[in-house]
């Protein structure tokens, strides 16, 4: 994505994707995007080297190959810049607490405010459908993505996860 430094630049424009038409493919592979570097790191982490050839692990691939089975129920929004779609956020809602299952800001996008916008969608959404909170959790390596939920208001809590590394955050709406 490339950038003209003589116009000023633009905010993402936040909507709600259409998993059953050509949004599906843009969410696919943005979801796609996020699971393998999430794969990729966990391996730095562990400091084991990755099978470049190895396929997702297979309780992801509904969610790359099917989203609009794998997200019914779910809230799904697109970030677009330029016409071009360049972040996601996958929300659930159960009992009054929404949870953000994924987001994700294509790398050539970020520092453009996509990751904020998605995050700032996402509780709207959140409060507009009634929810009380919402909840997320992240690896503990993704300090920039710690920085900007804390920066929105999320706090850490104890986890409600049994994955060793991954920080709970909740904030209500």
């Amino acid at each position: 994505m490339s950038v003209d430094a003589h116009r000023p630049l633009e905010r993402p424009v936040i909507r709600v994707a259409d998993l059953t038409g050509p949004d599906a493919i843009e969410v696919g592979s943005a979801v796609r995007a996020y699971l393998l570097q999430t794969e990729l790191e966990k391996h730095q982490q562990e400091r084991t080297v990755p099978d470049p050839a190895a396929p997702l692990p297979e309780r992801y691939r509904r969610e790359v190959e099917t989203p609009a089975a794998a997200y019914a129920g779910h809230r799904v929004l697109l970030a677009q810049l330029e016409e071009r779609v360049v972040g996601v956020v996958v929300l659930s809602e159960r009992e009054g607490i929404a949870e953000i299952k994924r987001l994700w800001a294509v790398p050539a996008a970020r520092g453009r405010g996509v990751g904020s916008a998605l995050l700032d969608g996402a509780v709207h959404a959140a409060a507009a459908s009634g929810a009380t909170e919402v909840r997320l959790s992240v690896w503990d390596w993704r300090q920039g993505a710690l920085r900007l939920y804390e920066s929105r208001g999320f706090e850490r809590v104890p986890s409600w996860d049994d994955r060793e590394r991954l920080v709970c955050l909740v904030r209500p709406v």
